[in-house]
């Protein structure tokens, strides 16, 4: 197996911990090479179809520029399902227990102890001319942080506030492993990512663009 390149060693000024907002922090190489590896290859597997990866359309028309798969709940705008109903109408593939976990760790490394289980994955390919415009989480019943993980190349992340999509807002680079979680009275907040930065991200991944893998918790039966 291929090994990764911890860069954070290499930094003339390592990147730090850092608050977003309340209840929002951005943590810096927070996931281990070999996660990364782990996810990458992962995602590769959980993008084939059925309810694989797929350019998800919005309700006046148009198309998002980054395209997307879930586990556990299917999203479409502006809702969850469990089945593809936007797509091929395939059943979504299930939320592996250990990703489950992963979220959860991820949620206390923020400083946020979380009850419930993650039971949502929202993963999200950008290429090089991907964008995602500003937008809150909102269509979950569960009130649980939002976890997102990056994997590839950086892209610059904007992480706004819960009123408005304007200022004030925060812009950040994520790189590969790097973390966002958001929760508390930033769980609403709104953010997007302006762009991203071609050939930025390891090379062992063999990963051209960016996935980011967004966890979040429903709050839904499977009655709703």
């Amino acid at each position: 197996m291929a090994i990764l390149t911890d860069v954070a060693h290499d930094e003339l000024f390592p990147r730090s911990r850092t608050v977003l907002g309340p209840g929002a922090v951005h943590l810096p190489d927070w996931l281990a090479p070999e996660e990364q590896l782990r996810l990458v290859a992962a995602c590769r597997a959980w993008a084939a179809p059925p309810a694989g990866l797929r350019q998800v359309k919005t309700p006046g028309g148009g198309a998002m520029t980054a395209r997307q798969f879930c586990l556990g709940w299917h999203w479409y705008p502006y809702g969850y399902a469990r089945a593809v109903v936007d797509g091929d109408g395939a059943p979504v593939k299930p939320m592996p227990p250990w990703l489950a976990e992963l979220g959860r760790r991820a949620a206390e490394a923020a400083g946020h102890e979380v009850d419930e289980t993650y039971d949502i994955a929202l993963v999200n390919f950008y290429d090089a001319d991907a964008r995602m415009g500003m937008h809150r989480d909102s269509d979950e019943k569960s009130g649980a942080p939002v976890v997102s993980l990056s994997l590839g190349d950086t892209g610059v992340f904007r992480f706004g506030n819960t009123e408005t999509r304007t200022r004030p807002y925060t812009d950040v680079e994520l790189r590969s492993g790097d973390l966002v979680v958001f929760g508390g009275a930033s769980r609403l907040a709104h953010h997007g990512v302006l762009r991203i930065i071609p050939g930025t991200g390891p090379p062992e991944l063999g990963l051209a663009g960016r996935l980011n893998i967004t966890l979040r918790v429903s709050g839904f039966s499977d009655g709703r």
